[in-house]
């Protein structure tokens, strides 16, 4: 069976991991098991017999499976047919969408991060806003798929979200028009001296498309002193091409090691000797949207101190799942496997903390001082743990935030910080010693508490049927993996 390492989050817009397949495992359950199945049984039958409008079988026992697979971690989960086919679909990299990638939370829809070049970009939504609403009905505890797919639809057709986003006291409309989202990783431009390359997802062709992207750019800048790996909102992907996009800066050594439940159970990932660069600095930026696949190439670059890293600590996705096909156009994404740096770091909840920490905007600060876990993988309840304990770090104050005369909307913090970085030979140490922006007090940047989401969809109350079950009951558990719309 061949592993595949899934994004942070499932994409709405677009699939950013891929699909493996094996053998369905024998099933071997002792007695206490099967008096567990035999009372299943007796609830299905009792729901069937007496609840108050008739229910169809396969929707209960597949809602069931969902319950089981989402309450073990938030990236395991049952695929119906039509999710299956879904993700299928979605590893074309071509469907008629806005180009987000969502989670659930809080019964709300939550952005984990606007695609390149999307409408979704191109309209001003951000990482970590919340869709509260669509086309003016409140979405407030509806299932993620079922707000998805109210967010799909055919190209040039219109649709209005209802955002609400921390910072501001009432919620707002964007109107955005669908088109087809075809998926386009891999950037290159010039920065002054410098290379930049975007990877926006690890999708199959990131790797060669990464390396064609920059020798490219080599060949017409013969004089290029330096490289800016932006990895900020990339989500992740496939596994083997962060390994790629790692080894095209590595001499070798380890780029990243999965561990499974037994203690002999570990995979280990290497780079060739070869380095594109030459050994030229890099500086790569990150962000709480840098999930999954890019924190194993930004883990990488910077356990290996090939890399320097500029912007915030990123989301703290360091699980490993695997699509297990189960006939019939069914499937379990299941969690195989932690991740580890070379160094034997376990990002996971805690993520890749930067070495020059820089916050694009006070806005962005803001919301670090206030909730540091409000768009990572510890904000899940049921996160898996890293195994040595660690945690992510608390509500702090970010070390640079851009000076009061800086253009916030036009300009790009980060990038001109990596760049400071790279015009000092790559030395971070001396970066952080010349500031170009501020470090606010944390007076500065706590708000007073607020009722997160009390009159924020601009729509009516959510019917009778919408609210999500009490806690503890299987249909309350909502899916966390996002998806592409």
């Amino acid at each position: 069976m061949r592993n595949y390492f899934l994004g942070g989050v499932a994409a709405l817009a677009l699939s950013i991991g891929a699909v493996a397949y094996a053998n369905q495992p024998a099933f071997s359950p002792k007695s206490d098991t099967y008096e567990m199945l035999e009372l299943f049984g007796d609830v299905v039958a009792l729901v069937k017999q007496n609840y108050v409008v008739e229910v169809d079988d396969k929707k209960l026992i597949e809602a069931a499976l969902q319950g089981m697979l989402s309450s073990l971690d938030p990236h395991s989960n049952y695929l119906s047919a039509d999710d299956f086919t879904d993700l299928q679909e979605r590893t074309k990299g071509a469907y008629g969408g806005i180009g987000l990638e969502v989670q659930s939370e809080d019964g709300a829809v939550k952005v984990v991060t606007p695609m390149d070049d999307t409408p979704a970009m191109k309209a001003g939504i951000q990482s970590g806003d919340f869709i509260t609403a669509i086309n003016g009905t409140s979405i407030l505890g509806m299932r993620l798929t079922e707000a998805v797919s109210q967010m799909k639809g055919e190209p040039n057709t219109d649709l209005t979200l209802t955002i609400y986003r921390e910072g501001k006291d009432e919620p707002f409309d964007v109107k955005l028009k669908r088109e087809v989202i075809n998926v386009k990783s891999v950037k290159t431009r010039m920065e002054g001296d410098y290379g930049y390359l975007r990877i926006s997802n690890f999708n199959e062709n990131t790797a060669r498309e990464s390396y064609d992207a920059l020798s490219d750019l080599r060949s017409k800048n013969p004089q290029m002193k330096g490289l800016i790996l932006d990895l900020r909102n990339n989500p992740g992907g496939l596994l083997d091409q962060s390994v790629g996009v790692a080894d095209l800066f590595l001499e070798g050594g380890e780029v990243v090691s999965q561990r499974g439940r037994k203690p002999d159970d570990i995979t280990r990932y290497q780079a060739h000797k070869g380095d594109i660069m030459n050994g030229k600095p890099i500086v790569v930026l990150t962000n709480p949207g840098t999930a999954s696949a890019a924190e194993i190439v930004a883990g990488a670059l910077q356990d290996h101190k090939r890399a320097s890293t500029v912007g915030l600590t990123t989301f703290g996705k360091g699980s490993v799942q695997s699509v297990i096909n189960l006939g019939e156009n069914r499937a379990v994404k299941m969690t195989i496997a932690r991740y580890y740096t070379p160094s034997g770091r376990s990002i996971q909840k805690t993520g890749i903390e930067p070495d020059l920490e820089v916050a694009q905007s006070r806005d962005q600060a803001r919301v670090i001082a206030n909730r540091a876990y409000s768009f990572s993988e510890a904000d899940y309840k049921n996160a898996l743990d890293a195994d040595e304990g660690k945690k992510r770090q608390e509500p702090h104050v970010v070390s640079e935030v851009p000076p009061d005369s800086y253009d916030v909307k036009t300009g790009d913090f980060q990038l001109a910080r990596a760049i400071d970085v790279l015009n000092y030979g790559g030395d971070v140490k001396m970066a952080a010693a010349h500031p170009r922006g501020l470090k606010l007090a944390m007076s500065d940047l706590v708000d007073a508490p607020t009722q997160r989401f009390a009159g924020k969809t601009k729509a009516g109350p959510v019917s009778p049927a919408a609210p999500a079950a009490p806690a503890g009951s299987a249909s309350s558990a909502s899916s966390t993996s996002s998806k592409p719309k």
